[in-house]
């Protein structure tokens, strides 16, 4: 992550916050942020210092002004003005990792072989907040590779359950022992 991402993101959250629009303000970054990255060529154009500045702020008003609150829209302009568009999902990984921070929230994302059943997502977030402390919000991936069990990725930590991973450990044990 940036410096600019770090001091925009979070000069961002704080004005949110001393407002109390820290909830409304990261939904709608976060909707922005899918929008962005589901069009890279909108992105490219916010981007261009081929197209004049005026013309790049009135396609933000365009396509954000009457859904988004003000700030968000501000926000993006000012990023636009700076020809800093790149560093808006870095802006929005700061919001909310305050956001967060703020509430007691922990992301915590699972992969698994397999999709979660209801009951075993309802064990996996009861034990987890038991554990940390925080309110969860689980984030599930599949990945077939895994084989079995899970792998847990909060914090900056890496928890790793999964038969790939003790399959691994085994065979590096193997080629280490000396016959």
């Amino acid at each position: 992550m940036t410096d600019f991402a770090r001091i925009y993101g979070g000069s961002l959250y704080e004005l949110a916050r001393d407002e109390g629009l820290t909830g409304e303000i990261l939904s709608q970054l976060e909707t922005c942020a899918g929008i962005l990255e589901g069009t890279p060529e909108y992105t490219r154009f916010l981007s261009t210092p081929a197209v004049t500045k005026e013309a790049r702020r009135a396609a933000v008003d365009e396509s954000f002004g009457v859904q988004a609150h003000p700030y968000v829209t501000g926000f993006l302009k000012l990023l636009v003005d700076r020809g800093q568009v790149r560093e808006f999902h870095g802006c929005v990984r700061v919001f909310r990792e305050r956001y967060n921070e703020d509430n007691g929230i922990l992301e915590v994302t699972v992969t698994t072989a397999a999709p979660l059943t209801e009951p075993a997502r309802g064990k996996l977030l009861t034990k987890l907040a038991a554990m940390f402390g925080k309110k969860i919000v689980l984030k599930e991936k599949t990945d077939p590779g895994v084989l079995g069990g899970m792998r847990l990725e909060c914090a900056g930590k890496r928890y790793d359950g999964t038969v790939r991973d003790r399959l691994d450990r085994i065979q590096r044990g193997l080629r280490e022992t000396v016959l």
